[in-house]
């Protein structure tokens, strides 16, 4: 019973992030076809299947890292409310992206709310990086995968704002 214990905390981190990825799947699921189908889109977009295990695995590799600073800090400490907090902000605005794109169709906002979500992820990586430099390296692919939806985000709004809104 007590590796299971030990691993519980591990588990929980990993899984956390994916919470908010389960949540907004209803809504790419429900609008890919009506919606962003339709848009233009720039030929180095990846395809739609490519999305789903990207995040999961992203998600997952964030949610250890969270969890490699969390023991490393002794837990929820007065030490752990930095690193921890501009994660726990930066999970915040990565799930508000998907109902601000994807359900109300605001590309722009959307834009917007990925910057801010590289910024935070920048932010919380430098944090991580002198309490745990694996924490901080497993969320470098985070931040590759956000500098390309940045770019296509970009390009999907310079394209397509102009549209009639839906």
């Amino acid at each position: 019973m007590e590796v299971v214990t030990a691993w519980a905390p591990a588990v929980g981190f990993m899984l956390l992030p994916h919470a908010g990825g389960f949540l907004g799947s209803s809504i790419t699921k429900r609008e890919i076809p009506n919606w962003y189908e339709t848009l233009q889109k720039p030929s180095w977009c990846p395809p739609n299947w490519v999305f789903a295990p990207v995040w999961g695995t992203l998600y997952t590799s964030m949610g250890y890292g969270s969890y490699l600073v969390w023991k490393e800090l002794g837990g929820l400490s007065e030490k752990s409310v930095v690193p921890l907090g501009l994660y726990a902000g930066n999970l915040a605005l990565n799930w508000a992206w998907t109902p601000i794109f994807f359900g109300a169709h605001k590309m722009g906002w959307g834009l917007v709310t990925l910057l801010l979500t590289t910024g935070t992820a920048t932010a919380t990586t430098a944090s991580w990086y002198n309490i745990n430099k694996t924490a901080a390296y497993l969320m470098v692919p985070y931040l590759a995968w956000l500098s390309l939806a940045s770019a296509l985000s970009y390009q999907i709004w310079k394209d397509n704002h102009s549209k009639k809104p839906e």
